[in-house]
């Protein structure tokens, strides 16, 4: 009986997870391109004019933001 049980979940778990690597496959759209590929192997960078630079001021205020935090003491192991 246990081992039918077994059986029966481990089909349910392969199921489960051929349907969700299909939907992330299916929602994904393909960014890569043959000709990005050949633009990084030839000067070893792809310039896009979708991609909005960083900006480091407020990355650093984000950082000093983040550092400022007051953290939880760990506990001590006895």
């Amino acid at each position: 009986m246990t081992s039918t049980l077994f059986l029966l979940f481990a089909v349910l778990v392969i199921v489960a997870g051929v349907s969700a690597r299909r939907r992330v496959r299916e929602t994904r759209e393909s960014v890569i391109t043959d000709d990005i590929v050949r633009r990084i192997e030839t000067i070893g960078r792809v310039d896009s004019a979708d991609v909005e630079p960083l900006d480091i001021d407020e990355a650093r205020v984000e950082e000093d933001e983040f550092w400022d935090r007051t953290w939880d003491e760990p506990d001590e192991l006895r």
